[in-house]
């Protein structure tokens, strides 16, 4: 079936304009999101294949600019693909997050959580009244973070913490290997000159 005799059955071009355009924006809304993350290969296959999309649905809108119902299909896509491709980041869950907690219960939260195999560095401290504290920062992959809030959450409904991305971590025990020039974690971390 040609483009033409698509344009014959005016649903249905509407339809793939609309599908197209969900996944373009789909891609693309998932490739900034692990651009951030730092995956630049990932970035780059996934974008060859969004802006092909993108080409194939934008010439046939612009093509049949007098057809308004296929504009509509395309914003309609736009905006769907946005919600989508954010769904889609989330179900991948790729990279780690950084998980501060403050708890006045010193020591119970940590000791709780090394005991499952999470990695907890405690500092203790108090909050200028002499009530003591631990704070504790935990780098956890992003998949496992709801885990270690559920863990927090029953240890000590009190204790305070954020969430936040992390962009490269370094523990310090796993080498970091050199990987290609178009690969984001090639540089090692800067050593003392």
């Amino acid at each position: 079936m040609t483009i033409d005799e698509l344009i014959a059955i005016p649903w249905l071009i509407a339809l793939l304009i609309f599908l197209a355009r969900v996944a373009d924006v789909s891609l693309g809304t998932f490739r900034t999101i692990v651009v951030f993350r730092g995956h630049k290969m990932l970035a780059a296959f996934i974008g060859f294949f969004e802006i092909i999309i993108w080409l194939v649905a934008a010439a046939q809108v612009l093509k049949n600019l007098n057809e308004w119902y296929l504009a509509i299909a395309y914003a309609g896509g736009f905006a769907t693909g946005n919600f989508v491709g954010m769904w889609l980041e989330g179900r991948f869950a790729i990279g780690e997050e950084l998980i501060r907690c403050i708890s006045c219960n010193r020591k119970v939260i940590s000791d709780a959580l090394r005991a499952k195999g999470f990695k907890v560095i405690s500092i203790d401290g108090d909050m200028g009244n002499e009530n003591p504290i631990e704070v504790m920062f935990i780098i956890e992959k992003r998949k496992k973070v709801p885990e270690v809030i559920k863990s927090i959450k029953q240890l000590d409904p009190e204790a305070i913490y954020s969430v936040s991305d992390v962009k490269n971590v370094y523990d310090g025990v796993n080498p970091v290997k050199p990987r290609s020039f178009l690969d984001s974690s090639w540089i090692l971390p800067n050593k003392r000159r």
